[in-house]
């Protein structure tokens, strides 16, 4: 349940030596977080964005990080925000029966229990353009892109593929 960090410190995101009981992790871009198993979260690093205010989250199952905003998936399947929002990558506040959710560098996806994903924030390169979307079981969100596993087996991209990441 403790946390090990390496790498740069400049914002002071490697400072977890006194993080206990936690159950999994999320890195932002200067920013890192700790899921606790009584559902709270920590973080640790830059707060220039209100991403590391995470302090009064409760009954979170699962955290996702993106460049400068956190989302947390509460016990109840609704979402939960906090940090940079110029895009609307924390607009999440009306989802609900969300099973999973990424954080990509400036949007946000959440799968539906129903298998059909939700996306909010920056779409320059049509990352959040997930609405035909159906049978999914698992989500993934980068930079510039989404992607998504079928039911069976097949995968799902949009996005900006300029390296073949949605090839």
């Amino acid at each position: 349940g403790t946390v090990v960090v390496a790498g740069d410190n400049e914002f002071g995101q490697c400072d977890v030596s006194g993080w206990k009981n936690i159950v999994a992790v999320a890195a932002g871009g200067k920013t890192v977080y700790g899921l606790k198993s009584n559902g709270s979260v920590v973080a640790a690093g830059s707060n220039a964005s209100g991403q590391a205010k995470v302090s009064g989250w409760s009954d979170i199952v699962e955290i996702s990080a993106g460049a400068g905003h956190v989302v947390g998936l509460k016990a109840d399947g609704t979402v939960v925000a906090a940090g940079g929002n110029a895009r609307g990558e924390c607009d999440v506040q009306n989802w609900s029966n969300i099973v999973s959710i990424r954080a990509g560098s400036a949007h946000t996806v959440g799968l539906r229990a129903d298998g059909k994903v939700k996306a909010t924030g920056w779409n320059k390169h049509d990352q959040c353009n997930v609405s035909g979307w159906k049978s999914i079981v698992a989500i993934d969100a980068g930079m510039g892109h989404t992607i998504g596993v079928r039911e069976d087996g097949m995968l799902v991209t949009v996005g900006a593929n300029h390296f073949g990441q949605c090839g």
